[in-house]
This record gives C-alpha cells, sequence and structure tokens, in this order.
C-alpha cells in the first residue's frame, strides 16, 4: 500500500503523535494571545511608549499569523489521520474477509483430506480382503493342480498299461493267425493228398 503524501512510515501513530504535538502548539500560541492581550489591556490601563506598543502589537501580529498557519497544519494532519483511520478500516475488513475465507478453505481442506483418509482407508480394507480371497483361489488352483497331476500319472499308467495290453494282444493275435495258417496250409495239403491217392486208385484197377 502506498505512503498517503505527507504521512511517514510510522503510520496512524506517527500522524496522532503530530496531531498531539500540533494541538499543544495552538494551546501554547492561545495562552500567549491571552497574556498579550491582558497585557494591551495593562497598557491601555498604564502609559506605554510608542515604540513598546508597536512591538507588542507586531508580536500579537506575528502570533495571529502562526496561529493561523499551526490550525492549517493541524486541519491537514486532522485530514491524513481521518484517511489514515479509513485504510485501517478497509484493511481490517480484507483482513477479516481474507481471515473467514482461510478459516472456510482450511476446513474443506481437512474435510477433503478426512474423506481421503476414509477411502484410502476403505481401499486397503479392500485390497486386504482381495489379497486374501487371491490366496485361497491360488491354494484351491495349486490343490486342483496336484489332483490333475496325479491324475495324469494315473493315466498315464493305465495308457501304458493299455499299451502293454494291446501289445500282448497283438502278438497273442499273431501267433493265433500264424497257428491258423499253419492249420490251413496243414489241413489244405492233408485234402490235396488224400484226393490224389483217390484218383490214384481206380487207374490201378
Amino acid at each position: 500500500m502506498a505512503t498517503p503524501l505527507g504521512w511517514s512510515q510510522g503510520g496512524s501513530g506517527s500522524v496522532c503523535l503530530a496531531f498531539d504535538q500540533l494541538r499543544d502548539v495552538i494551546e501554547s500560541q492561545e495562552e500567549l494571545i491571552h497574556q498579550l492581550r491582558n497585557v494591551m489591556v495593562l497598557q491601555d490601563e498604564n502609559f506605554v511608549s510608542k515604540e513598546e506598543f508597536q512591538a507588542v502589537e507586531k508580536k500579537l501580529v506575528e502570533e495571529k499569523a502562526a496561529h493561523a498557519k499551526t490550525k492549517v497544519l493541524l486541519a491537514k494532519e486532522e485530514e491524513k489521520l481521518q484517511f489514515a483511520l479509513g485504510e485501517v478500516e478497509v484493511l481490517s475488513k480484507q483482513l477479516e474477509q481474507e481471515k473467514l475465507a482461510f478459516e472456510k478453505a482450511l476446513s474443506s481442506v481437512k474435510s477433503r483430506a478426512l474423506q481421503e483418509s476414509s477411502k484410502k482407508d476403505q481401499l486397503i480394507t479392500k485390497c486386504n480382503e482381495i489379497e486374501s480371497h487371491i490366496i485361497k483361489q491360488e491354494d484351491i488352483l495349486n490343490g486342483k493342480e496336484n489332483e490333475i497331476k496325479e491324475l495324469q500319472q494315473v493315466i498315464s499308467q493305465q495308457k501304458q498299461i493299455f499299451r502293454n495290453h494291446m501289445s500282448d494282444y497283438r502278438i497273442q493275435k499273431q501267433q493265433e493267425n500264424y497257428m491258423a495258417q499253419v492249420l490251413d496250409q496243414k489241413h489244405k495239403k492233408a485234402s490235396g493228398t488224400l484226393q490224389a491217392r483217390s484218383h490214384q486208385r481206380p487207374r490201378e484197377k
């Protein structure tokens, strides 16, 4: 804020001090004027020389001029004081408004902080629940994986047993086919021999 013309940085305190000093000066001047008037009255009553009267009259005029000048300065100082008091009042109102705005903003920030803290706690609780659920699901999946591995081992064993059985079955089948072929060949050979003998007997007669 700019300093008013004629008003020092001391603020309203300096203005009030100058105002009091000027008022003291005026009171002193008024007292001196009063004394001079009394002197003039006494001079009227008592004979004085012209030089003394003119000197007293000149001094009275000077004191009146100084008194008028002091009154003008006092009026200016009073105007400065009123201006300073007005500025102080305006600044006080602005400060009060800023204080209220700050308190309102601070209250809003605290409220948001509490809400965010509550949300944070809720999120932490929810994350812990999800993490616990995931751990349980992982345990279930691990158990299922172990069951699957065991089943795979059983299936592998069953397949191996089945392959062994199929291999034995093929061997047995091959053996049976081979025996059937051998028997069939023997049967055919025996039938051919019998037919040949039956053809040879009539020729011998």
